[in-house]
């Protein structure tokens, strides 16, 4: 039976993994850097009804669909990846978009708690190609991040680690600090997101 939810296409993608692939999505979970941070106790030993259970409820469910996809491509499962992912598509792409958006970025904005934002969808994407990150951090500075933030950001030393913190905020700010950080992307990134959007 088809997954219907996006926990139960994260638990069917465990589920097929090999042991010793199971063995390596975890400590890649648990050492992972960036917040939140999953504790060892709360996956070693555990199902993997279990582990889904904790990806779901630290990070939400669509991030964690995008740690699950960026884990498994660390670990060599790049097939799996691509499968979860048609299946998280198939999902969320049957979900009707909210209708009155006027702006540009309707696309972007979920209808409900199974649709992925676009910040979400392209979380991996936006970690390893958005490279305007001074110009970017500066015009969030304010909005959602505060200067003690700021600063924060800025020790990190590649782009890559500056922009999963910038994500890692936005996360927590929920579709509000989402939405802020799209209009941000959408002036120093704009050919960036229009190849995500049309992908």
């Amino acid at each position: 039976m088809a997954p219907d939810t996006i926990r139960m296409a994260i638990l069917d993608c465990l589920e097929n993994l090999e042991k010793e692939d199971k063995d390596k999505f975890l400590y890649q979970l648990i050492h992972r850097g960036g917040d939140p941070k999953v504790r060892r106790n709360k996956v070693e030993g555990k199902s993997l009804l279990q582990i889904t259970d904790t990806l779901v409820n630290t990070f939400t469910e669509p991030v964690a669909y995008e740690v699950t996809v960026e884990l498994l491509n660390k670990i060599g499962c790049s097939d799996d990846a691509k499968e979860l992912a048609q299946v998280v598509k198939s999902l969320t792409s049957s979900t009707p978009s909210s209708s009155g958006e006027a702006s540009g970025r309707a696309a972007s904005r979920p209808a409900n708690a199974t649709s992925l934002h676009f910040i979400d969808k392209h979380r991996v994407a936006l970690i390893n190609r958005v490279t305007n990150l001074d110009a970017i951090l500066d015009e969030l500075l304010g909005q959602f991040i505060d200067s003690a933030g700021y600063s924060k950001v800025r020790a990190k030393p590649t782009n890559e680690e500056k922009m999963r913190e910038i994500l890692d905020v936005a996360m927590k700010g929920g579709t509000k600090c989402k939405d802020i950080l799209y209009e941000i992307l959408e002036r120093h990134e704009k050919y960036l997101l229009e190849e995500l959007n049309n992908a």
